[in-house]
C-alpha cells in the first residue's frame, strides 16, 4: 500500500490493492515462550517444557493449541503444509515470503528454518521473489517465529519489490525527497480557544471531569485484572490501554473545563484524547462514544434526564455503528446496550436519574458477567473462541466498571429546586475544586 501511494495511486486504489494483497496472503506463527509487557511480573502466557503454541497472534495472543516442540525441519514442514493447503483460488506461482522472528529468536535459528521453508516452496513449483528473513514484526521479547506468504501477480509484484526507506525497514535505493524547512515554533500570538457555554453547562462540565476522574481511579485499580481477562484469548493489553485512554481523557477534559468549556466541549475533548492515546480498537470506540455524547449534550444548560438518556443512546449508536458489533458477539456492546436500554426505559417511566442510572449499571455488570458463556465473534479473541469460554469479555467488564462509578456525577436530580451542588456526591480530591 505504501508503494502504491508513493507511485501516485489515489486513496480508493490504495485501499483496493491492500484488500487484494490481504486476500492473497496466508500466515501462521508459533511461539516457544510468551512475551512480557513492561511492568508485568509474568509473561502473557506460558508453555510447558518442550512444547510450543501453534497459531499465535502477532500481538502476543496465545496459540490456538499447544503441541510438542518439533525440530526446525519438522516446523518448516508444518508451516508450509498448512499455508499451501489454503492456497487462494487462481493464485499464481510467484511468492513474496517473510520468515519473521517474534522478538528473541536468533537469526541463526531463523536461517536454519529458512533452509527447509525455501526448499519446500521451490519443490512445490514456486518462485520466491525477494524473500525476507529477520525480525521484522516483533512482539516484545516473545520467542517464536511466523511464516507469511503472499501470492503475487503482475499488479502486486512491482509493489512488493519497490524500494523502501523507513526508520524500521529499508529495501533497495529509495530516493528520499526532502522539502523546505518547517518552522515548528509555536505562534506566541495564537489566540486561546474560546468556548461558548452557559453557566449551567460549565457547572455540569466540572461534574463530567469528576466522572472521568472516578473512572480513572476504578480503571487503575482494575488494570491487572482487565489485562488478565484479555490475556486468556487476546494480547493482554486491555487494562493498560484503558488506563492510558482514561488518563488522557481526564486531563484533556480538565484542561477544557478550566478554560470555560461547557459539558459538550469537555466530553468531545476527552473523547478525542482517549482515541489518540489509548491505542487499539477500544480506544477508538471509547473516543468516538464520548464525542457522540458531547455532541448530543451540547453546551447549553444542565441536561435533564431525557437529554442525558438521548446522549447515552447516541454514545451507544456511535460505538455500534463504528465497531459493527451486535449483542452476543462478546464485546463491550453486550454490556453497553443493556445499560442504555434500561436507563432510557427507567427515565421514561419517571424514575429519578441517579436511581435509573444505578439500576442500569447493575444490568451492565450482570450482562458483562454473562459474556463468560459466549464465544467471541469479533476482534482478536475470535480465533481463540474456545479458550475464551468461561471468561468475561474485558471490554464489557471495563465498560460496566466505568458506568458504575460515573452515575453519581452525571445523573443529576430532576427534582425542582435541587441544585447540582445539592445532589453532588463525594468527589475525588480536587475534582470539583
Amino acid at each position: 500500500m505504501g508503494a502504491a501511494a508513493e507511485a501516485g495511486a489515489d486513496l480508493a486504489d490504495v485501499v483496493r490493492l491492500g484488500r487484494k494483497a490481504n486476500s492473497l496472503t496466508r500466515t501462521i506463527g508459533s511461539a516457544f515462550h510468551g512475551c512480557t509487557f513492561p511492568g508485568a511480573d509474568a509473561p502473557l502466557f506460558t508453555l510447558k517444557d518442550r512444547q510450543m503454541g501453534l497459531g499465535l497472534g502477532i500481538h502476543g495472543e496465545p496459540g490456538l493449541f499447544d503441541t510438542d516442540l518439533p525440530s526446525a525441519k519438522e516446523l518448516g514442514q508444518e508451516f508450509v503444509a498448512r499455508l499451501l493447503a489454503e492456497t487462494p483460488p487462481g493464485a499464481g506461482d510467484r511468492l513474496a515470503v517473510i520468515l519473521n522472528g517474534l522478538g528473541s529468536t536468533k537469526h541463526e535459528e531463523l536461517f536454519v528454518l529458512w533452509l527447509t521453508v525455501a526448499s519446500l516452496l521451490r519443490d512445490a513449483g514456486y518462485t520466491l521473489v525477494m524473500p525476507e528473513v529477520g525480525e521484522l514484526v516483533t512482539s516484545l521479547d516473545m520467542s517464536g517465529v511466523s511464516l507469511t506468504i503472499t501470492w503475487l501477480d503482475a499488479e502486486l509484484e512491482p509493489l512488493w519489490t519497490a524500494p523502501a526507506e523507513t526508520p524500521a525497514y529499508r529495501r533497495g535505493n529509495a530516493a528520499i525527497q526532502t522539502g523546505g524547512s518547517v518552522d515548528e515554533t509555536p505562534d506566541a500570538g495564537a489566540a486561546e480557544v474560546a468556548f461558548e457555554a452557559d453557566g449551567d453547562s460549565r457547572a455540569y462540565a466540572v461534574r463530567c471531569v469528576a466522572a472521568l476522574d472516578a473512572a480513572g481511579q476504578s480503571l487503575h485499580a482494575a488494570e491487572s485484572q482487565l489485562g488478565d481477562l484479555d490475556a486468556v484469548a487476546g494480547d493482554g493489553d486491555h487494562g493498560r490501554g484503558m488506563v492510558r485512554g482514561i488518563d488522557a481523557a481526564a486531563a484533556a477534559g480538565a484542561a477544557a473545563a478550566t478554560k470555560g468549556a461547557g459539558a459538550g466541549s469537555v466530553l468531545i475533548a476527552a473523547g478525542d484524547a482517549w482515541a489518540d492515546r489509548a491505542g487499539g480498537t477500544s480506544g477508538v470506540l471509547w473516543g468516538a462514544g464520548l464525542r457522540a455524547l458531547g455532541e448530543s449534550l451540547g453546551n447549553q444548560r444542565t441536561p435533564d434526564p431525557d437529554v442525558l438518556a438521548a446522549g447515552m443512546s447516541a454514545f451507544a449508536a456511535r460505538i455500534t455503528e463504528l465497531g459493527k458489533a451486535a449483542p452476543g458477539d462478546k464485546t463491550m456492546v453486550d454490556a453497553l446496550l443493556p445499560f442504555t436500554e434500561a436507563f432510557t426505559r427507567l427515565v421514561q417511566e419517571g424514575e429519578e436519574p441517579l436511581q435509573a442510572w444505578s439500576a442500569a449499571a447493575l444490568d451492565a455488570v450482570a450482562a458483562a458477567e454473562a459474556t463468560a458463556a459466549l464465544r467471541p465473534l469479533k476482534g482478536r479473541a475470535r480465533p481463540l473462541a474456545e479458550k475464551s469460554l468461561g471468561t468475561p469479555d474485558p471490554g464489557a467488564t471495563s465498560l460496566a466498571m466505568i458506568f458504575t462509578v460515573m452515575g453519581p456525577f452525571l445523573a443529576v436530580s430532576s427534582q425542582p429546586g435541587t441544585s447540582q451542588s445539592d445532589s453532588a456526591p463525594n468527589q475525588p480530591a480536587g475534582a470539583l475544586s
